[in-house]
């Protein structure tokens, strides 16, 4: 079964100038994110980022990316409140309020949460 997230919240971005088309992002994102694509009908394929709404946000591909082709705000949205509540023993709450005491540590109100 394919995740889906909240529509059009995930923070991925991808520098198409820096990337190399090296495809270890496509080998480290769990959710199939990424793919090799046709661009401009060429025969020639490019990384694109092909399934963004599946994207968790959990960094794994900015970890990787030996260019520093992507880009994304780890550590808010679904997979944070997934690790921290399995942290904390709590249920996941995707709750990015400004009174929520993670937020309020952060000292970021607008983190892009989901």
């Amino acid at each position: 079964m394919k995740h889906r997230y909240i529509k059009n919240v995930a923070t991925l971005e991808l520098d198409e100038g820096k990337c190399t088309n090296c495809e270890i992002c496509i080998e480290v994102c769990p959710h199939n994110v990424f793919d090799m694509v046709n661009q401009n009908f060429t025969v020639d394929k490019k990384l694109g980022i092909v399934d963004l709404d599946a994207c968790m946000e959990c960094g794994a591909c900015v970890v990787n990316c030996p260019f520093g082709a992507l880009d994304v705000n780890a550590g808010v949205g679904c997979a944070y409140a997934v690790v921290r509540g399995m942290i904390m023993n709590t249920e996941p709450n995707c709750d990015c309020s400004p009174d929520d005491d993670v937020d309020a540590d952060a000292g970021d109100e607008e983190s892009g949460c989901c």
